[in-house]
């Protein structure tokens, strides 16, 4: 995405890992809820074939130029964006989707023994998902998670996969996509954009060609199953390939120029993803009467979408309308009650209209749904600053801290709230644990 002052709907989350080197690494996280709800809807008949909660796996999307997707995890599947973008149907992003839950379903990573516990220090914190993303037992109340990673030659053990792991991945990707309705086919033409990988040196090769060894038996090992599966696929979803266009148009047309995307939105599957496009290309030019119109033709298009709502919310706070701000999140989140960033966007607009006391309220309760959010944590500060509580401020900077590795900043605000909170209270414990999990986090870095 282009350093600019508008970002839509999307946020971008930078989540450092603690390199034990002494070498600081970030990644960044594209958390959109309006595309996490397409490739969730992408990914449930994948999941469900796999045996795996679809409610508990999520898909997250990476900033990064590069072909990847992996699993740390068993409740999080990490795709590029370069990767994502990339595909041309929604059977190649499944057949993705499929290869990995299969490394969770298979059971992969817990036989490494690298897991969230090795990274978390104080019982209830979670990990930051950039690094082992799942929460360790984290309930509402818990602290926000550390972030932590792997250096040299064992990430590259934890990251890869072995053969035999890639051929059981391969074997059981490919039932999930026929017991899902998804055409087996994707899965070669995915394999089809590494051919000719392994004859690059290490340093010119995708990362998804590093981790995920691509040989000739392999791929012939691939078409052979496909040829044994035919006829045995169940009933397509229809709907797939317009969820697949919305997640990747929306995508598109955040991280590329508007004048790459304009001209190519009339070529949209349906019409209200090349609204929704032309929405995000204005809000970015900036075009503000533009980008609010399509917004609102959007918006009367599609009614009953919380996305849609959320989408034009964020254009509407972003171009400081704060009153009309207000009202389309409050209708995103009637639509969606149980979603924490479709909250936290009401919430920061609350909070830019001057009504501290609702905005921290409603993120409180996305805090306690999701807590990994960091711009969500940064609001929910501010909210309790202007209401002059100044320990629970303390308190939420410092697990935002502690969220994107910055544990010299987390232990000092943890302290300063330690000493304005109540001695015993849930919030003082949660104070207590961030100043335990830093202090650890320093000590190993010393």
């Amino acid at each position: 995405m282009r350093a600019i002052p508008r970002l839509c709907a999307t946020t971008l989350v930078a989540v450092a890992l603690a390199w034990p080197a002494q070498v600081a690494h970030a990644v960044t996280l594209i958390r959109d809820a309006g595309m996490e709800h397409a490739l969730s809807k992408l990914a449930r008949p994948v999941l469900n074939a796999a045996g795996l909660a679809p409610g508990q796996v999520r898909v997250l999307v990476i900033r990064d130029s590069s072909l990847n997707a992996f699993v740390l995890d068993n409740r999080h599947i990490f795709i590029h964006s370069g990767m994502l973008l990339r595909m041309k149907d929604a059977a190649m992003l499944q057949s993705v989707i499929a290869h990995e839950a299969a490394h969770i379903a298979n059971g992969h990573i817990l036989r490494r023994g690298v897991n969230a516990g090795m990274a978390s220090t104080v019982t209830g914190l979670g990990i930051a998902l950039a690094a082992v993303a799942a929460a360790s037992g984290a309930a509402g109340s818990a602290a926000a998670g550390l972030g932590m990673g792997m250096a040299g030659s064992a990430e590259r053990v934890f990251m890869s996969h072995t053969r035999a792991e890639e051929s059981a991945a391969d074997t059981s990707g490919l039932r999930y996509m026929a017991r899902a309705g998804v055409p087996p086919e994707g899965f070669t033409r995915v394999m089809d954009l590494f051919r000719g990988q392994e004859v690059l040196s290490q340093g010119r090769q995708d990362p998804y060609a590093r981790t995920h060894p691509l040989t000739r038996d392999r791929q012939r090992a691939i078409k052979a199953q496909i040829a044994a599966l035919e006829g045995q696929t169940a009933t397509p979803d229809d709907s797939a390939e317009y969820w697949f266009a919305r997640a990747t148009g929306k995508l598109s047309a955040y991280l590329r120029a508007p004048g790459w995307t304009l001209p190519r939105v009339e070529g949209s599957r349906t019409r209200d993803i090349a609204l929704m496009r032309k929405a995000v290309a204005y809000h970015q030019m900036p075009d503000t009467v533009r980008a609010i119109a399509a917004a609102d033709e959007l918006a009367a298009m599609r009614p009953q979408d919380p996305f849609v709502h959320e989408l034009r919310g964020q254009i509407l706070l972003e171009s400081r309308r704060m009153a009309p701000a207000v009202r389309a999140y409050e209708r995103a989140v009637e639509l969606a009650p149980e979603n924490a960033m479709v909250m936290a966007g009401l919430g920061r607009a609350l909070l830019a209209a001057d009504r501290p006391d609702e905005a921290r309220e409603i993120l409180e309760r996305a805090r306690r749904r999701d807590f990994r959010n960091p711009r969500m944590l940064r609001d929910l500060a501010t909210a309790y600053a202007r209401l002059n509580q100044t320990g629970m401020a303390s308190l939420v900077t410092a697990e935002r801290y502690a969220l994107v590795g910055r544990f010299k900043d987390a232990e000092l605000n943890a302290s300063r709230a330690e000493g304005l909170l109540p001695r015993g209270s849930s919030a003082w414990l949660r104070a207590q644990d961030v100043i335990s999990a830093a202090e650890a986090e320093l000590d190993k870095r010393r």
